[in-house]
């Protein structure tokens, strides 16, 4: 019922910059929180950053002052600006949706869940 879908990734030099976009669709009423994962190979999942309906943000540690999270309310919409990459910046990124609201069609029931974008590669080279 209810999609995320990721675009923007791929390779920078070190120091460069990416910026991911993050698109959730369906028919959303509403969404709590939207943010950015990202897991390097053979390590666990890990908060990047994320930003509430009211535009409140939280970073990690390891990117605060280089990322900056943003969000689109009226299209669903996340983003992520990465700069001055670097190469432990390298993984695959997933956006999340919290506490997504909505109907199973157009005069439907509500509903309310978490949800996951299939990922999108990062690839940062020294």
């Amino acid at each position: 019922q209810v999609q995320l879908v990721e675009s923007g990734g791929g390779l920078a030099q070190t120091g460069g910059s990416l910026r991911l976009s993050c698109a959730a669709s369906g028919r959303i009423l509403s969404i709590n929180t939207m943010g950015w994962y990202r897991q390097a190979p053979g390590m666990q999942r890990e908060l990047v950053a994320d930003i509430t309906g009211g535009g409140s943000t939280n970073y990690a540690d390891s990117v605060q002052g280089r990322f900056t999270t943003s969000r689109y309310n009226a299209k669903n919409t996340v983003y992520l600006q990465m700069n001055s990459l670097k190469p432990e910046d390298t993984g695959d990124y997933y956006c999340n949706a919290i506490e997504v609201k909505y109907r199973s069609n157009n005069y439907g029931k509500t509903f309310m869940g978490d949800y996951w974008g299939q990922g999108t590669q990062v690839t940062v080279s020294s």
